[in-house]
């Protein structure tokens, strides 16, 4: 825009320089010769009165004076025939002038000037002096480089004076569209300052009013989704009561603490979808420790199912730039496509390392029948399933600027790689 704008006001201030410039230009020409014609004239003019009266030898040093004064040819031609002063042909406007008429007229060695003289016994005389083209144009390039530095100045402090203008209206531009990525990246804390014209201000504060709504909007989404989450309590208080009947024990104890296990992840996924706002602080978490974690949480229900867990954990701690909880969430996504998509007593394993840059990878492997490629999206399952478990795993890695792949591994079963970035500094 910057561009475009100093474009379009050096186009304006040159054609309107040029429509001023250029007659003016030929003006100072115009004035210059005619100044010099002026002059010449009245040189001339001062001889009317010695070669009206005057004898020969006088109107001769008299001419051979002005001559040498004015550095211009002069010549006198007497009724008589007899040319006096500097040495010229009988031309047109001399023929004219001897019969009474005064004139200024071209040549091919600059402006001839020629004065009749009449008061003469003998006759008419006449005077004549040719003006050069030098003494025409003196002075004019002078002025016209004048102009033309005039001309360049005035589009200098045009461009300039663009230049500011364009800032006034880039840089409000230029806040609008880095608070729209801001808003893109979640950020919804973002807001513009309203600046530049009215339009812009408008503009910025119908952003801020978008960005505004759509925090009302998460917020009842949120609120929705706690209060569904909240409904779970009451099947599991049923489901409690149940599994306190069971006459065996053992049973009994297991399946409280499965359904204390399911209770404290609704309680956690109602204050996360209750409280949970954009922060602007880097969330961190070791992910030695939540995958160990998560690993012995899903190492008894590996042990019921006679599945065979192989672990290999890189030495902790190894911070990742995703908060705990998601990250906890990522594992048991991945651990709970193993446990739902594989028959029992499936062997899988599951291996953290430590990459270059700061980085770790998280590769669960199972010996399973495998999973189809191009299934990691939201809502896309070919198993029956709700489709967000990878999808969830997927969104963990992208916050911190890593990535989620599925392969196959090379026990003929499925191997998905979550790779995870650091924590930013």
């Amino acid at each position: 825009m910057r561009a475009r704008l100093a474009l379009l006001v050096a186009a304006v201030s040159v054609l309107t320089l040029v429509a001023f410039l250029v007659p003016l230009a030929l003006l100072v020409r115009t004035v210059a010769a005619d100044r010099a014609t002026v002059r010449a004239t009245a040189d001339a003019q001062s001889l009317v009165t010695v070669v009206g009266t005057a004898d020969t030898a006088t109107i001769r040093l008299t001419v051979d004076q002005l001559a040498t004064e004015s550095a211009r040819p002069v010549t006198v031609f007497l009724p008589d025939g007899t040319v006096l002063g500097a040495p010229a042909p009988r031309t047109a406007a001399v023929a004219l002038a001897e019969r009474g008429q005064s004139l200024t007229a071209e040549s091919g060695r600059g402006r001839e000037v020629v004065i009749a003289v009449q008061g003469r016994p003998d006759g008419t005389g006449v005077i004549r002096t040719v003006v050069p083209p030098a003494e025409l144009t003196a002075g004019v390039t002078r002025s016209w480089l004048v102009l033309a530095l005039l001309g360049v100045l005035l589009v200098l402090i045009g461009l300039a004076v663009a230049d500011r203008l364009a800032r006034t209206l880039v840089r409000p531009i230029g806040e609008l569209s880095a608070v729209s990525h801001r808003l893109a990246n979640a950020e919804l804390a973002a807001r513009v300052t309203p600046a530049g014209p009215r339009e812009l201000r408008e503009v910025a504060g119908a952003l801020n009013h978008l960005a505004g709504r759509i925090q009302v909007l998460l917020v009842q989404e949120r609120e929705e989704v706690a209060d569904l989450s909240h409904r779970l309590r009451t099947p599991l208080t049923a489901l409690r009561l149940e599994a306190e009947a069971l006459r065996d024990p053992e049973d009994a104890a297991r399946v409280t603490a499965a359904v204390d296990g399911l209770e404290r992840a609704v309680t956690g996924l109602i204050r996360q979808a209750r409280w949970r706002v954009p922060t602007a602080g880097a969330a961190s978490a070791d992910a030695a420790a939540v995958v160990a974690e998560r690993v012995a949480f899903w190492s008894v229900l590996a042990e019921d199912t006679g599945r065979a867990v192989t672990l290999d954990l890189a030495p902790g701690p190894l911070p990742v730039g995703v908060p705990a909880d998601e990250l906890a969430a990522a594992v048991d996504a991945l651990l709970g496509n193993v446990f739902a998509h594989t028959p029992d007593g499936t062997a899988f394993a599951v291996r953290l390392t430590a990459e270059e840059a700061g980085r770790a990878a998280l590769v669960v492997a199972d010996e399973g029948p495998g999973m189809p490629p191009g299934t990691i999206g939201r809502g896309a399952s070919t198993a029956g399933s709700t489709g967000l478990g990878l999808d969830i795993a997927r969104r963990a890695a992208q916050s911190s600027g890593g990535r989620l792949t599925l392969h196959a591994a090379p026990s003929g079963g499925a191997e998905v790689r979550l790779e995870l970035g650091p924590p930013p500094s």
